[in-house]
Parts: C-alpha cells; sequence; structure tokens
C-alpha cells in the first residue's frame, strides 16, 4: 500500500534506507546492493529524490555519495514513517520487519545502553573507530555481529566495546578516544540511558 502511495517500490525502499540511516552516506552501487533494485531505477529515482530536495549528494574521493537531508521541511514526518523504529523510545505496534529484526540483532548482544556507527559509516575520517558499543555485552556474540557487518559492507569493522561506567567516566574526564568519538559525525542506532546528552 505504502508503494501506492509513494509511487514507486524503488522510492520507497531508497526513502527506508536514507531514513532508517539519517546520518550515514551511501554510493549508488552500495544503494543497489543494499536495497535489491535495478541500478537505472535506483538512478532515476535517486535524481527525483534529489530535486525535491529529500536527499543531498557530494563527492568524496571520486564517488558520489548521497545522504538524507535533515534540513528538508518535511524531515521529520518522514522520519516518522520510514525512520528505524530501533532509535526510538516507544515503538508502535506495527513496527516494521526490518527494524524489528535489527532490534532482535542487538537485543543479541547482550545489555546494550548504547550503540552508534561512525568512522567509515559516515565518512567520519577523524574517527578511530566504526562501531561503538557501550554497556554489558557477549564478546561472542558482539564478534559475530561485527562479521555480519564486515561481510554486508566488505571492509574490515573497527570497532570498540566499553562498559556503561568506563565511557561515563572517560566522557567526565574528557579522554581523548572517547572525545573524538562524541565529536566526530556519528549514527546512534540505541540510547537507553541518554549516555549522549549535553554532548
Amino acid at each position: 500500500m505504502i508503494e501506492q502511495l509513494f509511487g514507486s517500490k524503488t522510492r520507497v525502499k531508497l526513502l527506508r534506507l536514507f531514513y532508517g540511516n539519517p546520518d550515514r552516506s551511501f554510493y549508488v552501487r552500495e544503494i543497489t546492493r543494499k536495497i535489491d533494485e535495478q541500478i537505472n531505477s535506483v538512478r532515476r529515482e535517486l535524481s527525483n529524490l534529489l530535486n525535491v530536495g529529500i536527499i543531498t549528494s557530494d563527492t568524496t574521493n571520486n564517488k558520489l555519495y548521497y545522504e538524507v537531508n535533515q534540513k528538508y521541511e518535511f524531515y521529520d514526518p518522514l522520519l516518522e514513517i520510514f525512520g528505524s523504529t530501533v532509535t526510538r523510545k516507544a515503538k508502535s505496534s506495527k513496527t516494521d520487519d526490518v527494524s524489528e529484526a535489527i532490534d532482535e540483532e542487538l537485543k543479541s548482544l547482550g545489555h546494550i545502553d548504547l550503540i552508534l556507527y561512525t568512522g567509515f559509516f559516515t565518512r567520519e575520517d577523524s574517527s578511530n573507530v566504526d562501531v561503538l558499543i557501550v554497556g554489558d555485552v557477549n564478546k561472542n556474540a558482539v564478534d559475530k555481529y561485527v562479521a555480519g557487518l564486515e561481510s554486508e559492507e566488505g571492509r574490515e569493522i573497527r570497532y570498540a566495546v566499553l562498559k556503561t561506567d568506563d565511557f561515563t567516566y572517560r566522557k567526565q574526564i574528557k579522554d581523548r578516544f572517547v572525545t573524538s568519538i562524541l565529536n566526530s559525525k556519528k549514527q546512534v542506532l540505541i540510547d537507553h540511558k541518554d549516555l549522549l546528552k549535553n554532548n
């Protein structure tokens, strides 16, 4: 039904991808792989979304990247429709299957208070890690989760795991490692205890 409302299955998949990852940029081939659609259809819809102002584009290392335009006047309503439910505190009864699967996958890692993507995921060159996980987690489950990310992204993923108390202390004393992550461009998947508040 939502495809009929928005006119195209590819467009809906793109909106889910961009609004589910609001601080992440993607290049065309990566997009076609993630949403499993033909490249011509993807290019056409990207052009439409660019023209309307829903997404923006820029070039890095001779690659054209696209990301959602958070200044777009209807950003918030579209985020409500297409955004990932993982980052929301109150989940609606009709959650998206993909978001539900991600939520279950993250729960399997243990007790997570914060998980965020930076570095490679947000084209943040200054960051020393791509994934930060804070909480009391199962090391084997985290290794498996990261291996899955590496397989999906086709590259090595740098990650760090910190206990919540350690993260809070290091944030308080302005530890260089934690501060560099906090100051970097990031995509927050979970922040149950508002650990990023006042940052």
